[in-house]
């Protein structure tokens, strides 16, 4: 999953990722409201993380106008204003929660996935796919009870198959979900990754084509894994 993270103190914008990022989700970084606006104008996102005192734009005003442009994505402000009065302002604005800095990582975390269960999937489910399982709780991935090795961008990588099951997808939408937007590796980088998964689900007892290319569009679970 793929986070936007607009927040112009440097030094928590840069810890918060390595948290974040720990945490198998990607992140993009904007250090003023304008510069949030544009990428989330860009790319897609799961989720933002807006801090209220920006430059250029505040939290508030972008937030009014993430709404105003009828973006669904869920909103998690985060401020070091500690008033009934802001906490309202943020809620109006469209924010669809708020947290107080300093704030504590496993709170923000549990209150990331609580926002990312009002989506499709519930996020404390297991995922399952012809004897493949992902536990989202604990980052755990087995098949068929064996436990899988896998790296951070792996296990992210099956993650993205496993909640859409059954759909093709080509190797730029897979860097849009997976990569930072800025700067990205190369289509082939998702090449190299898929060939890892399938050579340590293949050595697990996996047929060597469980994750299927299909020619000409991209990649998918294959239906008779």
């Amino acid at each position: 999953m793929k986070f936007l993270l607009v927040e112009d103190d440097e030094r928590i914008a840069e810890s918060l990722t390595e948290a974040l990022t720990d945490n198998n989700y990607a992140v993009d970084v904007a250090g003023d409201g304008e510069e949030g606006w544009d990428l989330i104008a860009a790319f897609d996102y799961d989720l933002i993380l807006l801090d209220i005192m920006l430059p250029k734009l505040n939290g508030i005003e972008l937030c009014q106008k993430i709404r105003k442009y009828q973006y669904s994505i869920p909103v998690l402000m985060l401020t070091a204003r500690d008033s009934s009065n802001d906490k309202v302002l943020g809620l109006d604005a469209g924010a669809d929660d708020y947290v107080i800095k300093p704030f504590d990582l496993k709170e923000l975390l549990a209150r990331i996935r609580a926002l990312l269960r009002r989506g499709n999937a519930p996020l404390s489910s297991i995922l399952e796919w012809g004897g493949l399982q992902i536990d989202p709780g604990t980052c755990t991935v087995t098949y068929k009870g064996q436990s899988l090795s896998v790296t951070p961008k792996e296990y992210q990588l099956l993650e993205l198959f496993l909640r859409n099951h059954g759909q093709v997808l080509n190797r730029h939408q897979i860097l849009n979900h997976l990569w930072p937007s800025i700067d990205p590796p190369g289509e082939d980088t998702v090449k190299v990754h898929i060939r890892g998964i399938r050579q340590k689900l293949k050595a697990a007892g996996a047929k060597g084509d469980f994750i299927e290319t299909v020619y000409g569009l991209g990649y998918r679970l294959n239906q008779n894994a």
